[in-house]
């Protein structure tokens, strides 16, 4: 047993290091999302893997055991957590978190979300915003980019009271306004 302070790794690297069709969909990944390296799409991916295994897990109990409550409370569980934060809907089945994808994870990331609000003009400067502490959710500071946004939040997501941003009359946001005009 190690120490329980310890960091822990918290993705896997590729098995195949020069895989060129991974390499190429990870880098547009990249792009599109505004990551700053390959290791948070990997962190996503083993999220992303965590989900799935307990789905396969539920539904290996299920055809072993049956519906019991153990098995009935451990689907409503990782149903209820993959819908509160909005990677499936209400009527969703297991077979619906196996259908799941990195870019299911990715669109729930607070930077991700900051960008498509229209609060910045592209991934990389809501990254920037979320960093130096421009963005809120509820009134309250958050600056982590990777911050898993859950359903309930998602309406709070604004800029922070006292930051340069609050102010409707500062430049860049005049900039950012009349960009989501144009779009």
């Amino acid at each position: 047993m190690g120490y329980p302070g310890k960091n822990t790794k918290q993705y896997s690297s590729p098995k195949r290091r020069f895989e060129k069709a991974r390499i190429e969909t990870e880098r547009v990944l990249a792009i599109n999302y505004g990551l700053r390296n390959k290791r948070e799409i990997w962190r996503a991916n083993e999220v992303l893997k965590k989900h799935r295994s307990g789905a396969r897990e539920v539904l290996a109990m299920v055809s072993s055991l049956g519906e019991t409550e153990k098995t009935v409370a451990r689907r409503d569980e990782l149903l209820g957590t993959l819908q509160r934060y909005g990677l499936i809907g209400a009527e969703a089945a297991m077979d619906d978190v196996l259908s799941l994808k990195v870019e299911d994870i990715l669109e729930r990331r607070l930077q991700t979300i900051v960008y498509r609000k229209g609060l910045a003009r592209s991934p990389k400067q809501a990254r920037q915003l979320i960093t130096h502490g421009h963005i809120a959710i509820a009134g309250q500071r958050v600056s982590v980019p990777s911050y898993m946004v859950s359903v309930s939040e998602e309406a709070s997501i604004a800029y922070y009271a006292t930051s340069s941003f609050a102010d409707e009359a500062n430049g860049e946001r005049q900039r950012i306004m009349n960009q989501n005009q144009r779009a």
